[in-house]
């Protein structure tokens, strides 16, 4: 794995991870519901070993064309 495939790997860690905590505190400040936002992220990090669909790959996938594809159907 290049330092490029690394740097994807903890991009997509981070996101995933603003994701949970901005659900968290969204749901501190706002109401309750806000915490669908982190049950759908985990339900995704769940399925994704399965059906290998990840968005925030997906994603970074087409913006980091130079890097070995993660999660792409493979």
């Amino acid at each position: 794995m290049s330092e490029r495939d690394i740097v994807k790997v903890r991009v997509h860690d981070g996101i995933v991870g603003l994701m949970y905590l901005g659900s968290v505190t969204l749901a501190g400040q706002f109401g309750v519901s806000w915490i669908y936002v982190a049950v759908g992220v985990a339900i995704l990090q769940i399925a994704s070993p399965f059906t290998k669909f990840c968005p925030v790959y997906t994603v970074l996938n087409k913006l980091m064309p130079d890097t070995a594809p993660i999660q792409a159907g493979k």
